[in-house]
């Protein structure tokens, strides 16, 4: 048996580097503890925010298979915004995790660059099949790429930037549908009301909100209130005010314009495009991605984004059949078109909206196949977008997100 004799200088250096030891441990126990809590910080998904997604696919699955006069109101553009809302939040979310695991901003700027590619092949596939829908994957993915201006920005300056992109991308929106009609690439981000600058104030205001803590009460109540108020002032608009203002603007834009000719398709650019409807301004039908379609579709998102948050941790069994939908939501999205191919090509009425309770029908086998797909663990597409992430972006700490 030996003993070892210590001066007091190593003993001080060797209990300091125990006391740091001891700090650091703790400072990791507490933070895996937020992670097991389901921080909106930590790595645990947020069941709210995948049963929102969830909620959106299933609108979708309603709007092309199920529509009918009374739930068209509710899902028709709506789920849309809906969709890309939930997909600025987690846009932010990840930004966030990555920051505070340590990553480098070029592993975050790698990935979304990556992702971007992927859910614009994947895009271009569904409209290569020629149904008759948009598809947003691609507008959707040139948000992944331009959303990287706004990474690191603060709050206000996100929601200042939601609030100005719903004024000003409708115009915009129409500048580029008329000069850029036969440009795809171009057309994807400012090409009409599927294109990422129509769909941008939904994207920004989802950044803004993922930056702040979705668990905390006040913050949901804020967010349904803000919802509710939107609504009611957008819905106010469309039946009192619109109607009549928009008569009035047409009329004066033939004074001024006259009436549209054909422009000759042989001309040089830009005397070989239609001139911009800015009519369209006024509008409020769905996918028109006017101020007041998309501040009636925000409204409702933001609604059922801050109740869904609401809802107790006790009930949450309630939210689990449309978390599991909401987590293979990119495997969702692209079924529901395929199924449309192949029934189309089948000649096989995939219409049930006149059927009773045929939009009933369509939540109930939505909801089976997305909790089938969740069983897999990743759905097909999920997966091959992380290989996709893996091959092409900068390796990064594994990051499961919502």
């Amino acid at each position: 048996m030996s003993l070892k004799f210590q001066s007091p200088d190593e003993s001080g250096h060797e209990n300091e580097d125990k006391v740091d030891q001891i700090q650091s441990r703790s400072q990791k126990k507490n933070k895996d503890t937020q992670i097991k809590k389901g921080d909106s910080r930590g790595s645990g998904r947020l069941i709210a925010l995948d049963a929102v997604r969830g909620l959106a696919v299933i609108g979708m699955f309603i709007q092309h298979f199920a529509m009918n006069q009374w739930n068209g109101n509710i899902v028709s553009g709506n789920t849309t915004l809906l969709f890309v809302l939930c997909g600025g939040i987690s846009y932010s979310i990840m930004a966030q995790r990555m920051k505070e695991r340590g990553a480098a901003d070029s592993s975050f700027r790698g990935k979304m660059l990556a992702r971007a590619v992927f859910v614009d092949v994947i895009g271009y596939i569904l409209i290569m099949l020629n149904i008759p829908y948009g598809i947003i994957l691609p507008a959707y993915a040139a948000m992944f790429v331009l959303g990287l201006i706004l990474v690191g920005r603060s709050i206000r300056t996100l929601a200042t930037t939601a609030v100005s992109l719903t004024v000003l991308a409708p115009p915009l929106m129409l500048l580029g549908q008329s000069a850029f009609s036969g440009s795809f690439l171009l057309a994807d981000i400012t090409g009409g009301p599927m294109s990422s600058i129509a769909l941008a104030p939904a994207f920004v205001a989802g950044m803004a909100i993922g930056r702040l803590d979705l668990t905390r009460k006040r913050v949901s109540l804020s967010l349904a209130f803000g919802g509710l108020v939107m609504l009611v002032i957008s819905k106010s608009l469309a039946s009192k005010v619109l109607p009549e203002l928009g008569r009035s603007f047409e009329t004066w834009l033939v004074s001024v314009q006259g009436v549209a000719a054909q422009p000759d398709p042989y001309a040089i650019w830009p005397l070989n495009v239609d001139s911009p409807m800015w009519h369209m301004l006024l509008w409020t039908a769905p996918h028109s991605a006017s101020t007041f379609q998309t501040m009636t579709g925000l409204g409702i998102a933001l609604l059922v984004i801050g109740l869904a948050f609401l809802i107790p941790k006790k009930v949450n069994v309630l939210l689990q059949p449309f978390a599991a939908v909401g987590r293979v939501a990119l495997t969702m999205y692209a079924i529901q078109f395929v199924f449309v191919w192949i029934l189309s090509l089948s000649g096989i009425n995939y219409s049930y909206g006149e059927l009773p309770f045929g939009d009933l029908l369509v939540v109930i086998v939505t909801l089976i196949l997305g909790w089938l797909i969740s069983r897999l663990g990743t759905g097909p597409l999920e997966s091959l977008m992380r290989y996709f992430d893996r091959i092409f972006s900068p390796s990064s700490p594994k990051i499961n997100v919502s």
